[in-house]
């Protein structure tokens, strides 16, 4: 059983629209680094919202943030939050677990754009879709943290393997 599975199952079952991003997706592509959270990049659409909804309340997970998840649904109120108070993800936890899970609602690299050459990982019998190197390093450089440098120090690394073999 791998971290997160069960969501994994669930919104391929349900054929949610998302994109791994973040220290996972950082695993995933080949770098070593330590991380607890799943960041995922999401279509915005209504329907496809409505679905992770529904899957984490499902899953027993519960918003951090003083909002109501399901207000996330209308594009106003997203883009009110966003403006207004700089959020750039709803964070979800599963207490007993000690899982977090980020649904980026504000990125660099909008869904749309992240998903044009995304990289599909099979694991077990999961097929997860993994933002590309390239995109990837794009986000990291917004962020400006110290971790997200290291990242990308090393996913260039990866890419310049890649490239010679």
């Amino acid at each position: 059983m791998i971290i997160y599975e069960e969501i994994f199952r669930a919104f391929q079952k349900l054929k949610v629209k998302y994109v791994l991003v973040g220290g996972i997706a950082v695993n995933l592509l080949g770098c070593m680094r330590n991380t607890a959270d799943l960041d995922v990049l999401v279509e915005m659409s209504d329907a496809n919202l409505k679905k992770i909804m529904g899957i984490l309340k499902n899953l027993d997970y519960h918003v951090k943030q003083p909002i109501d998840p399901m207000k996330i649904l209308d594009k106003k109120t997203r883009e009110d939050l966003i403006e207004k108070k700089h959020m750039k993800a709803l964070n979800f936890y599963k207490e007993r677990e000690l899982k977090e899970i980020d649904i980026i609602i504000e990125s660099p690299i909008p869904y749309k754009d992240a998903k044009k050459d995304v990289i599909y990982i099979k694991v077990d019998d999961l097929r997860l879709p993994v933002i590309s190197i390239d995109n990837l390093i794009r986000m990291k450089q917004k962020t400006g943290r110290a971790v997200d440098k290291l990242d990308i120090a090393e996913l260039t690394k990866i890419k310049k393997f890649k490239k010679d073999l």
